[in-house]
């Protein structure tokens, strides 16, 4: 394992990269790195999917990062994640191991390996504000205005807004370079067929209403946990706080959700299909196949069995 620093299992929710990810990082004595948006919030735990028993292999634990490092009511972006994943990057090579990054949050994954600078721009809440009653062509028109923005997604009206928001604050600020040390990954990707995609989201879904979703939802908001803030987090939290909000029917809820959660899976196909792009290669793997087979998979491609 001398061509790479890093091993990065990336896919869509309800593919099993998490189990994956385990057994990958027990056979190579390894840590894994969580790269998910909303696993960093504590007791938030089956509306995100955190599954912590499956860091539980064979008996050993297996250790993990970056889950459970904010209180819930807390915000998370891209460039905190970035400050948080080289913290603990480097320490983990320190001490002899590969890290193995986790997750599904591709936006996370991208910005390490394409270094964006642009994510230590900040949020500028009051000017989103004003740009969210902006129609998508004068946005574009606002943005023509800037220089070197020929990089930016003309057809999303969230990358036009941050791409403005980026420019505006790039006229009256510099942004500090800060050395990191080289990223050299490895890339396995989960890939599915779309109906196989779906049944599994669905009856994951329906263990986690069982295993008691709607409560946790409750009880983040009896501890005074916003509605608005719930929200923000999306899918599972939104469609839940609609639901005790008595705006939609237990039926209606269901239904809605499920649907939310299938497209955001196609989004986070697309996002990796973005990557690949940008120059990323991802070795990509059917994860129809039983976990174990697709973990020797990897340790024959990261250990150069083939």
């Amino acid at each position: 394992m001398t061509d790479f620093n890093l091993i990065i299992i990336l896919g869509a929710t309800a593919s099993g990269k998490t189990r994956l990810a385990v057994q990958v990082a027990h056979a190579l004595n390894s840590e894994i790195i969580s790269a998910d948006s909303r696993q960093v919030f504590k007791k938030m735990d089956i509306g995100t999917g955190k599954d912590l028993q499956e860091y539980n292999f064979n008996g050993q634990k297996i250790p993990y990062h970056l889950i459970d490092i904010l209180q819930p009511g807390e915000r998370y972006h891209v460039d905190a994640f970035k400050n948080d994943f080289y913290r603990v990057f480097e320490d983990i090579l320190s001490r002899g191991k590969v890290p193995v990054l986790c997750g599904g949050t591709g936006l996370y994954i991208h910005s390490l390996l394409q270094n964006q600078r642009y994510t230590a721009v900040p949020v500028n809440e009051m000017l989103r504000a004003a740009l969210e009653k902006e129609t998508k062509e004068e946005l574009i028109s606002r943005l023509q205005k800037f220089e070197n923005t020929d990089y930016v997604d003309l057809n999303s009206k969230k990358r036009l807004i941050r791409a403005i928001e980026v420019a505006q604050f790039l006229k009256f600020n510099t942004i500090e370079t800060v050395p990191r040390l080289e990223i050299k990954p490895i890339i396995f990707g989960l890939k599915n067929e779309v109906e196989i995609t779906r049944e599994k989201i669905l009856t994951r879904l329906e263990e986690r209403l069982s295993g008691g979703m709607i409560q946790e939802v409750q009880h983040l908001l009896d501890e005074g946990i916003s509605k608005e803030m719930l929200v923000f987090y999306g899918l599972e939290y939104k469609f839940i706080v609609n639901y005790l909000s008595g705006l939609l029917s237990e039926d209606e809820f269901k239904l809605r959700l499920g649907i939310a959660i299938c497209q955001y899976a196609k989004r986070q196909n697309t996002f990796f299909r973005k990557m690949e792009k940008d120059g990323l290669l991802i070795n990509w793997l059917n994860s129809s196949l039983k976990t174990n087979l697709l973990k020797q998979q990897i340790l024959d491609k990261v250990l150069n069995k083939n």
